[in-house]
């Protein structure tokens, strides 16, 4: 079994992809993650069901998160 943490650590600086509990995608560079697993994502590009934007910057509430891949 994978850690979610060690994923985060290993994977900081490095683009990843991430699943949202609305279904959201959100793919950018990990910049930073705490305890709790909120993560601060740079260069963001959110897709959904028929949604594709930039974001840029945001912080990800570790709750809201289903998956994490490391691109």
């Amino acid at each position: 079994m994978i850690v979610p943490m060690k994923i985060l650590e290993e994977n900081l600086n490095k683009k990843v992809s991430l699943l949202l509990k609305d279904n959201r995608t959100l793919e950018g560079v990990l910049t930073g993650y705490d305890e709790y697993m909120n993560m601060v994502m740079g260069s963001v590009e959110e897709t959904g069901e028929e949604l594709n934007r930039k974001l840029g910057t945001v912080i990800i509430r570790g709750s809201n998160v289903v998956r994490i891949v490391p691109i």
